[in-house]
Formats: C-alpha cells, structure tokens, sequence
C-alpha cells in the first residue's frame, strides 16, 4: 500500500518532467530555425559573411552547453538536482525576455536605420542581433542545467505501470515531437511565410510571453512539489582513478564522436532551411525540409526499441554508411530532400556512440559520461564552420562536405575506433 501511493505521488512529477523534455526539445528548435527568419530581417546588410553571421545564432546557443557543463556538475553537487532544476528554468525566462527585447530594439531602433540607409554597399549589424545572440546563449546555459538533471529524474520518477526505460521513450518521444513541430511553428505560424523586411519581431512578443507564462507556472508546481531522491553518482568513498580518464581511447575517440554526430545532426536540421532558401524555395516550404528531417528522426527514434537485438556497433555502421550515401547524393544532386532523409539514420545514433564509449569503462564510467558531454560542441562549431564555406563558395551545394566528413568518421568509428584499448 505504501508502495502503491509512493508510486502515484510521483505521476505528476513525472508529467512536469515530459513537460520539460518537450519544452528542450522546442526551444533547442526554436532557436535554430530563426536562422532564416533572423537572416532576413536582421542581416540584410551584413556584407559577405551574411551566412556565417547567421549560423552564430547556432555557434551561440550551443556555446551554452560548453560554458556550463562544469558549472552544472558543481551546481548540483552544492544545491542539489530540483534547485539547478528551478535555476535553469531561472534561466529560460531570462532567456525569453532577452528574445522579446531583441525584437523590440530591432523595431523601435534599428528597423529605423535600415530604412535611412540609401547606400545599398553600407553594412549594418543592428544591436538587435547581438541582443539574439546573448538570448541563445543564455538559453543554452539554462538547457544545460534542465538536462543535467531532468534523465535522472524521469528514471527516479516511479509511476505504476512503467519502468525506467519507458519513461525514458516517453519522455524522448514529447521531446523529437516537439522539435519536428518546431520549424513549421517558426515559418508558418510565428512569421506567417513572410521574408525579408516584411517579417514583424513583434511577432515573438506573445508566444515567448507564452513561454513565460508556462515556465513560471512549473517553477511554482516544482516549488511545491515532493521530487524523488536521486542516488549520487560520484564514486565511492575510498575508491581512487588512478589513469587519466582519457587514457581510454574508445573512450577519447567517443567524444570526437559525439562532437561529429551533434555537428552535422545541426548542420542538417539548422541549416537545411537556409539550403532552401538559397534554392529559392518559400519560406514554409525550406521549413518544411527541417519538419522533414526532424520528423524521421522522431520516427527513427519510435523504431528504435526494435533494434535492441542489434549491436550497437553494427547500428552505427549501417546509420553513419547509410547517412553518408544520402548526403553525397544530396550534394552531387543539389537536392535538400536528400540531405533530409539522413534524419532517420542520425536518429539512433546518439545511444550507439554512447554506449561504445563507456563500454568496460567501470569505476570511470562516470567521469567517462561527464567527458563525452564535452563533444556536444560540435553542435557550435561544425555549423558556424559551414557559414563561413557557405560565404567563400557562394552557395550551400558543396558545404555539405564537412558533413560527409562527419559521416565518415562515425562510420571509423563504428569499424575501429570504438575498440575497447586502454593506452598506458
């Protein structure tokens, strides 16, 4: 009986949980689909580096990722996992408010010196863009402190009928159902199809005052709200590392890995809408390539449990050699919807590295999990890295090289490089 209530008290944690992985993965789209709205409105005379400029918002908020990853592990070691929990919610509200305040300056300042410009050859940054920028790192800053904590909860979360596996697929499947929603939210419903100059900031006034309001109503639900205990996961009393962590070199290999698996998953997925708009593609049409390619990884993802008779290893191979055809037949064909389809190989990929990584790690498997955290950088750089390419060739045809680039190094990974080998 005392199990039985234990159990339903948590249904509603677990809720708010969802909740929250659904709310990451919007915002984490979000973000990357104002690429192109952003580039037409705030970058129309950036000069010519307007696509490298654009791809910063990316650079921005995944920076966020690397400058609290440590802050995160510490917070939680000081205030515990429901306080960084209610900090990084903090956090998102801060960060919403900075989006609203981008789009007011960009309006009321800004918008101003757009149209007194009559040199067409003048460049013009307006503050409304760093403004954006500030918002995105923020935003990435508060996602690190939600996801330090919000896997751990879910699996503590007991609610009758599931295990920790399932709360997990649930949860994961709110979070790459909100993520596909999320480009055709940006283009059809926030902005309307509109481009260029034509597109209002005051358009994101009520859906981030929305979000606001949705935060701040969990922060007071959590505040009050009994949260399950969650084992620590530093190592025991008494148990020393005595190598370097990285003395593992399935282990180091994994985090390039992971660098490269969450660089090109962002290539395609942020930067696909700006493939399509230098194709001439409307508006919601090169936002309908990113629902695409989000759409199959939601699918990948749901089809997933059924390959858990398969290797990891062998997942890796078939995913990376799978991805790469179609983005070499996307980038020799000059077809996005190619590019796109690699959605449904990159969707599995993310457990198959991982688990190749800290396999027989043992007594560092943690230390092992928190390194791997690091190469989610990738997610900043291999983007901005195909702006600036996308500027000096003019056009996004060939940029697609640094994915392949990304391809074939999983798949090097999935045929060697994930060999357990310890160096001395």
């Amino acid at each position: 009986m005392t199990q039985q209530k234990q159990t339903q008290s948590y249904l509603v944690p677990f809720i708010i949980m969802v909740v929250l992985m659904a709310l990451v993965g919007l915002i984490t789209n979000l973000n990357g689909q104002f690429q192109a709205p952003m580039q037409a409105a705030f970058l129309q005379k950036s000069g010519s580096l307007t696509n490298a400029l654009t791809t910063l918002i990316t650079f921005a908020f995944f920076l966020g990722y690397l400058a609290m990853g440590i802050p995160s592990a510490k917070w939680i070691e000081k205030k515990g996992y429901k306080n960084t929990l209610i900090t990084g919610l903090f956090g998102l509200i801060a960060a919403f408010g900075l989006y609203e305040l981008s789009a007011y300056v960009f309006e009321s300042v800004d918008l101003v010196k757009f149209q007194a410009a009559t040199d067409p050859n003048v460049v013009i940054i307006p503050v409304a863009y760093y403004i954006f920028l500030l918002a995105g790192f923020v935003a990435g800053s508060a996602m690190t402190f939600l996801q330090a904590v919000l896997n751990p909860y879910i699996v503590a979360c007991d609610v009758k009928g599931t295990t920790g596996v399932t709360r997990q697929s649930i949860a994961g499947t709110a979070n790459s159902t909100m993520a596909t929603i999320a480009p055709i939210l940006v283009a059809s419903v926030i902005f309307a199809g509109k481009s260029g100059l034509d597109i209002a900031l005051s358009s994101l006034y009520i859906p981030f005052l929305v979000l606001i309001v949705l935060v701040g109503g969990l922060i007071a639900a959590l505040s009050k709200l009994h949260l399950p205990a969650i084992a620590s996961t530093e190592k025991k009393e008494g148990e020393v590392l005595e190598k370097s962590v990285w003395s593992f070199s399935h282990l180091a290999l994994g985090v390039v890995a992971i660098f490269m698996y969450v660089g090109v998953e962002v290539c395609i997925g942020n930067n696909i809408n700006l493939y399509g708009k230098s194709l001439n593609f409307e508006p919601s049409d090169a936002a309908l390539l990113a629902t695409i390619y989000w759409g199959l990884m939601l699918v990948g993802r749901l089809c997933g449990s059924f390959l858990s008779s398969i290797s990891a290893s062998k997942q890796l191979l078939i995913t990376s050699l799978g991805a790469g055809l179609l983005v070499l037949g996307g980038m020799v064909l000059n077809n996005p919807y190619l590019l796109a389809g690699a959605g449904l190989f990159h969707s599995v990929m993310w457990g198959a590295i991982f688990s190749l990584a800290i396999d027989k790690l043992g007594k560092y498997t943690s230390a092992g999990s928190g390194a791997l955290m690091m190469g989610i950088v990738g997610g900043a750089i291999l983007p901005l890295v195909q702006g600036f390419l996308a500027d000096s060739l003019g056009g996004w045809q060939f940029t697609w090289i640094i994915v392949l680039i990304g391809e074939a190094y999983l798949l090097y990974y999935a045929l060697v490089g994930h060999k357990v080998r310890q160096l001395p």
